[in-house]
């Protein structure tokens, strides 16, 4: 038998790339502003305003760029034109309808690992950007089970893992944030897979767990999970 009953995996930046989109929309907002102030300024004060509006607006594209908008708006001091402000629109409008570029290794993945576990996408954000993303990424059929969140807590991790009938200690997490996909994991007696992405949002960095924490692994890519699954199952 299976060491694991469900395998679970972080969707942007996991299985496809997307922070990369946000910082460089970021930069093309900043370059907007910067008859208002300094670009360091400008950079330093779009970040603030995001993250501050977490708790408002939660995350996405569309929380990004009210959160972009009133930051324009606070640089630009009474300045800020209309034609500024539908320019910012437009480019959320644009990372809303870009390609989703899967990222390496992930299709052959997913195919191999299917036939062995149950497998499913554990992902937060705007539950429309988010299902409109998985159904694009032509990965959908490959999954069982999706679950959309707010938060990423040890409490809602135990709260899907109770409604699946799922122990926590036959439960892995595969994701590239530490603050969310591995340390709330980790906290309940999980198994998670660490995949650090070439870009990751300030707000998701923490410390990496050291290499004796139980259940705690770390990879360079994706492609390296059926490996190191075998090493597990072969105990």
């Amino acid at each position: 038998m299976s060491v694991f009953d469900l395998i679970a995996f972080d969707a942007d930046d996991t299985l496809w790339y997307y922070e990369r989109l946000f910082a460089e929309t970021q930069a093309k907002i900043a370059k907007l502003l910067t008859p208002f102030e300094n670009p360091e300024k400008i950079d330093r004060h779009l970040s603030q305003v995001e993250i501050r509006n977490i708790q408002f607006y939660g995350y996405g594209v569309k929380s990004f760029a009210l959160s972009m908008i009133e930051a324009a708006i606070e640089l630009g001091n009474g300045r800020l034109s209309t034609k500024q402000v539908q320019s910012i629109i437009d480019h959320a409008k644009d990372m809303m309808t870009r390609d989703i570029q899967l990222m390496d290794y992930v299709p052959e993945t997913i195919s191999e690992l299917v036939k062995i576990y149950p497998l499913a996408i554990i992902t937060k954000g705007d539950l429309f950007e988010q299902e409109k993303k998985i159904t694009r990424s032509g990965l959908k059929s490959h999954f069982r089970q999706v679950e959309i969140v707010g938060q990423k807590t040890p409490e809602t991790y135990a709260h899907i893992l109770k409604k699946l009938n799922i122990a926590p200690e036959r439960f892995l997490m595969v994701g590239n944030s530490l603050r969310s996909d591995i340390l709330p994991v980790l906290e309940l007696g999980s198994h998670a897979v660490y995949i650090p992405s070439d870009t990751t949002w300030v707000h998701e960095e923490a410390d990496v767990p050291s290499s004796e924490q139980v259940g705690f692994y770390q990879l360079g890519h994706i492609g390296e999970l059926p490996a190191l699954l075998e090493g597990i199952e072969a105990g």
